[in-house]
C-alpha cells in the first residue's frame, strides 16, 4: 500500500509548506468550480482546513524564528535558539 506508505513518511518528516500551499490552491479551485458533488465538496473542505492550519503552523513558527533576534545589554542584535514549543515572551 504506497498510500499509507507516503502518510507514515509525511507524518515523520511532515508535508512541506509549499506542497501544503499548493494543495490548499488545488482545493479551493475544485470547490470554486462547484462540479464536485456536495459529499465530495465537505471531504475536500475537510481537507482544506487541514492544509490551512499546517500553513499556518508552519508560518507562525518561522516568524517566532524571526523575532528571536534581540537586542542584547551592548545594544547589538544577537540571535537565540529558537524553542517551537517556548512561549513567546
Amino acid at each position: 500500500m504506497p498510500h499509507v506508505a507516503q502518510e507514515t513518511a509525511m507524518a515523520k518528516t511532515g508535508p512541506k509548506f509549499e506542497d501544503s500551499l499548493a494543495e490548499l490552491e488545488k482545493i479551493i479551485a475544485e470547490l470554486e468550480s462547484g462540479t464536485l458533488p456536495l459529499d465530495k465538496m465537505m471531504e475536500r473542505y475537510e481537507q482544506g482546513i487541514r492544509s490551512l492550519e499546517l500553513c499556518r503552523k508552519v508560518l507562525d513558527q518561522a516568524e517566532k524564528k524571526i523575532e528571536i533576534l534581540i537586542k542584547g545589554e551592548d545594544d547589538k542584535l544577537k540571535a537565540e535558539p529558537f524553542d517551537p514549543d517556548a512561549e513567546a515572551e
